[in-house]
């Protein structure tokens, strides 16, 4: 199927399309919460096969067997075996996206920043985002940025020093938990929804000091509410929804989008199926736009971007053994977290473009549109890192 037969139809016109197609072209775009630029839909299937039968032997390991199809892939991508890595990140037109550390462990740490350099070091067109001005010059010499960011930081536990490496080494974004309690704060499947710690109030202080920025997308509402009250900088969530369009406890409360709005923040939105929708079989990309429409109705446009959080680099049989055997383990409920289901007209990352026609199909001017797509995480980042 070609790129054009899965566009999501807009009941765009010629000219609405010629426009969102040149905006999309000419913006910064950037996707806070970027798992591709590989999908299961464009993966081979030779490839997810073979994945498959090499990893039989670690059956017994259910985290081994679930993880190896996806570091397999991100090995065969930087070898240059996989060449839809470059070709759909071209296609989509993200301009940023993230590169996420994996900080849940001191092991996992060391592994993650040395997979995650690897992309750097072998990709001649992928730069390191260490400020905002790296992110525009990736734009005007027509590579791409990786911003370099985490979700759950409990590897690092209190020490200081090693969040001042990590920020050496490239972390600019950083989620204060993920799901549950740690040493910060509260997560957002805490029933006790503790909010910050007193570790927590130096930690974001110290974030604040190094220019990371104060992520809460997976937190608690106290948390949120906290860390927007306690950061001098803008808070950002980098990949939520908005609870009033559909209650699950990955989205935000009114309360929480207007505090993270009034630090000159920002809200991403994310396309996860089962997060923005009751039937994730039949969620679609309006769905989604749903989500952005009714933010931009509570804190303007200026305070609502994207971090789509989906699809995944993996594999759909990887993907289906993940939702059974490990996502209860890390706090999803049940029936939530990666699958198969995926958000009709952003089936792949190629398909970006379905948020900018959207956005053009519900009335936004030209400058709204780059603004939501990616000029609000720009602005926030050069408040945050420097320009």
């Amino acid at each position: 199927m070609s790129e054009h037969q899965q566009l999501y139809d807009f009941h765009l016109s010629a000219e609405q399309e010629q426009r969102a197609y040149e905006l999309h072209e000419r913006s910064i775009v950037i996707d806070l919460l970027f798992q591709g630029p590989l999908s299961p839909g464009v993966i081979p299937p030779h490839i997810s096969d073979q994945l498959k039968q090499e990893s039989e032997p670690l059956k017994d390991d259910p985290l081994a067997y679930s993880a190896f199809p996806a570091k397999k892939l991100r090995q065969m991508s930087v070898s240059g075996e996989l060449e839809p890595f470059k070709e759909e990140w071209y296609r989509s037109g993200i301009t940023a996206g993230n590169r996420e550390l994996d900080l849940s462990t001191p092991e996992a740490m060391i592994t993650s920043m040395g997979e995650i350099q690897e992309q750097f070091d072998r990709f001649d067109w992928l730069i390191k985002a260490l400020s905002a001005s790296d992110i525009r010059s990736a734009k005007a010499h027509g590579l791409k940025a990786g911003i370099v960011t985490a979700q759950d930081p409990a590897g690092i536990g209190t020490n200081l020093e090693l969040l001042e490496a990590l920020h050496r080494y490239g972390l600019r974004v950083l989620q204060l938990t993920y799901n549950n309690q740690n040493a910060i704060a509260s997560g957002c499947m805490e029933l006790a929804n503790g909010g910050v710690s007193n570790f927590g109030m130096t930690f974001i202080r110290k974030l604040n000091e190094l220019g990371i920025v104060v992520d809460t997308s997976h937190c608690g509402k106290q948390t949120t509410l906290d860390a927007c009250r306690l950061s001098d900088k803008p808070v950002i969530a980098s990949h939520t929804g908005a609870e009033a369009i559909y209650p699950h406890r990955r989205c935000k409360s009114d309360e929480e989008l207007r505090a993270i709005a009034a630090t000159g923040g920002v809200i991403g939105v994310f396309a996860m199926p089962w997060f923005v929708h009751g039937d994730p079989q039949a969620t679609t990309i309006d769905h989604v736009l749903d989500h952005i429409d009714y933010i931009v109705s509570l804190v303007g446009t200026d305070h609502v971007a994207i971090g789509t959080d989906w699809p995944m680099s993996d594999v759909s049989w990887s993907l289906v053994y993940f939702k059974e055997h490990i996502a209860p383990k890390l706090g999803f409920a049940k029936g939530d977290g990666p699958s198969t289901e995926l958000i009709h007209g952003f089936e792949q990352y190629g398909l970006f473009v379905n948020f900018t026609r959207g956005l053009v199909a519900r009335g936004y001017s030209d400058e709204q549109v780059s603004n939501i797509i990616g000029g609000n995480w720009l602005r926030v980042f050069e408040q945050v890192w420097g320009r």
